[in-house]
């Protein structure tokens, strides 16, 4: 029994020994993994991901090779044991190794690195072109190619400024918030052009593995797909002053349905933002413009004669409505037509087009075919009639 307790002490500082090995190994696991690349977003970044790893792993190896060789000798041959120190140069067969096996490593890299490389650098057949100019210090987005093809924006930091100096606790996405995030569909390819309006700026989003620099005067691109939807973040890595850091990078991809009722709102906003409605048009201005927005909305129902399509679809040409009082056919246009309590296939178009517009084909109505008032409708006078 005495010849066992000496046996179990062992055993248990041989355990704490080996549990405390294992928690230093998972605790480092973890700081790696923490420490580690951002979770993939695209096929480019897993490919990045993979090729860090494999070099990571290649370089181990070397490392733990090389040096368990160099410790094996100098233990092996020390002095101690009575070893002398071998003296040679100019050794062809040393000076072919370290040559030749260095070469061989360098192409065991470069050959996956290249592939990775080829594959960042194919900007062919994008679905989406946007065009990312950085500015001291926010970022401007052009969608120049593609759904969306028109909408422009700046995006600049959303971070109050109580969090900013620290007058407020910081939030969970403290300086990586933005007031107008670039929006783009899932599974589409993606083309960024990059360019910037003062000095060096890089555009980066590491989920995609996307990184260009931005330089003023010239043009460069980048890609990437991405396979998921959410939204990613990142910083403008390039030092282009004092607000550097307060140039952050939001992307939300949406699925393609999302995507393209974003456009729509977008697209609205943009047709609102450029019609003032205080201004006074010209009439043959106004007459132009609602020729247009009568393709578009009018057509089918009225046809391009203005004979319309009798009886659910009224003749313009000639309409008492439309040579009657203005007025009246403004809240027409608004409100749509009611009889008997019954909406009718004349609906309201005041939440579809604009003050503008509405004058514009209102104007355009009154003064085409046959019709010939030479009245010129005003946008002011639409949003004085507006419920």
């Amino acid at each position: 029994m005495k010849a066992c307790k000496p046996a179990r002490g062992i055993a248990t500082r041989a355990a704490q020994a080996f549990a405390a090995l294992s928690g230093w190994a998972i605790s480092g696991l973890a700081l790696a993994a923490e420490w580690n690349l951002r979770p993939a977003g695209s096929k480019v970044a897993g490919d990045i991901h993979d090729l860090h790893e494999y070099v990571m792993i290649l370089c181990t190896v070397i490392f733990v090779g090389v040096f368990s060789f160099m410790f094996y000798s100098v233990y092996a041959h020390r002095k101690s044991k009575g070893h002398n120190a071998a003296q040679f140069h100019e050794n062809t067969t040393v000076e072919i190794l370290w040559t030749v096996i260095p070469a061989i490593i360098l192409v065991i890299i470069a050959l996956p690195a290249t592939r990775v490389v080829i594959a960042q650098k194919d900007t062919s057949n994008p679905d989406l072109t946007i065009k990312v100019t950085g500015y001291q210090w926010k970022w401007g987005y052009d969608y120049v190619k593609g759904e969306g093809e028109g909408i422009s924006f700046i995006s600049t930091l959303a971070t109050p400024r109580e969090q900013i100096e620290n007058r407020a606790p910081k939030g969970e996405n403290y300086l990586l918030e933005v007031d107008n995030e670039l929006v783009v569909p899932v599974g589409k390819k993606i083309r960024v052009l990059t360019t910037a309006g003062d000095v060096i700026h890089s555009w980066w989003v590491p989920a995609f593995g996307a990184k260009q620099d931005a330089i003023p005067g010239f043009i460069r691109d980048l890609w990437f797909r991405p396979e998921a939807t959410g939204t990613f973040r990142s910083q403008c890595v390039e030092l282009c002053g004092k607000e550097h850091g307060f140039m952050p990078i939001v992307v939300r991809v949406v699925s393609q349905e999302d995507y393209s009722k974003w456009v729509g709102e977008k697209m609205k906003l943009i047709a609102a933002a450029a019609d003032d409605p205080n201004k006074q048009y010209a009439l043959e201005e106004l007459r132009k413009r609602g020729e247009q927005v009568y393709a578009k909305n009018c057509v089918a129902c009225h046809q391009p004669t203005g004979k319309g399509a009798p009886p659910a679809f009224p003749p313009l040409d000639g309409s008492k409505v439309v040579l009657g009082p203005k007025e009246e056919q403004i809240r027409t246009e608004l409100n749509g037509v009611v009889k008997n309590g019954t909406p009718t296939a004349m609906v309201g178009f005041g939440n579809q087009l604009n003050d503008v517009e509405l004058a514009a084909v209102i104007t355009y109505t009154r003064n085409s075919w046959s019709n010939k008032t030479g009245e010129a409708i005003q946008p002011a006078e639409v949003k004085a009639l507006r419920k």
